[in-house]
């Protein structure tokens, strides 16, 4: 990421220094949506977290991998429990909040550079804050499913969290999957850029799936769902990914 376009590091930033401006995210036909206070869960402390993510977290022991720290959440949590974390995310001002909260292990590094992690590193990969969408594509997911498998023990848990983009009779977003099919993307195959400010981030493809779209891409990886942990009342859940 180019740092002059770190406009979601931006709104992290803010944040911490106090500043409560709205994140804004544009998808690539047209719509712009407004979160009043976006950055929030970036923040949550624990017992804040919804009961679904509580549920997972029991689950991410020994050396464990944090994709897309944000403002460093679960490294702060993991941390404060004895857990040796590692925590990777794209933005330059994201990583600096995250030291200045007292993370202690943070880097600068690309979902798609996870296999420069030498094998055996992790017992766990988080994926939280729906970032399995990180993934991108099927296909850029299944090549990194793999390289995860290369870099993890034998015993290794994944905790990818996603939204089902079925579960929406929104008009809006029922077009955008027609769309998405017309162009041989998958429906919830979105393309995105975040807006902070004057600042203006890069597009990137962000990889929204339902349960059983997610099976399909873990298959033929090294990985199986061992189960999926739901959030109550809503569309979000997290799969729980074990080696096959």
């Amino acid at each position: 990421m180019n740092s002059s376009h770190d406009a979601y590091g931006m709104e992290i930033y803010a944040h911490y220094r106090g500043s409560r401006i709205p994140e804004v995210v544009e998808r690539d036909d047209g719509l712009i949506d407004p979160y009043c206070d976006g950055s929030s869960p970036y923040f949550a402390e624990y017992r804040d977290w919804p009961a679904y993510e509580k549920a997972a977290i029991k689950l991410a022991r020994g050396r464990v991998l944090d994709i897309g720290s944000g403002a460093g959440r679960v490294e702060l949590y993991l941390q404060s429990i004895g857990i040796d974390v590692t925590g990777i995310d794209v933005s330059p001002l994201a990583l600096k909040v995250c030291r200045l909260r007292g993370a202690k292990r943070v880097m600068r590094r690309s979902i798609t550079e996870v296999g420069k992690f030498a094998p055996d590193s992790f017992d766990a990969v988080v994926m939280f804050g729906n970032n399995f969408g990180l993934f991108g594509s099927p296909r850029l997911a299944k090549k990194l499913l793999k390289d995860m498998h290369r870099i993890t023990s034998g015993k290794a848990v994944i905790l990818a969290e996603s939204n089902d983009p079925y579960k929406t009779d929104n008009p809006v977003h029922l077009r955008y999957h027609s769309l998405n099919r017309r162009r041989g993307r998958m429906p919830g195959q979105l393309r995105i850029r975040v807006r902070f400010e004057d600042c203006i981030g890069d597009w990137f493809d962000y990889l929204i799936v339902s349960k059983r779209e997610m099976s399909r891409i873990v298959a033929g990886t090294g990985w199986r769902i061992k189960r999926f942990i739901d959030r109550r009342g809503g569309s979000m859940y997290i799969g729980v990914l074990v080696k096959a």
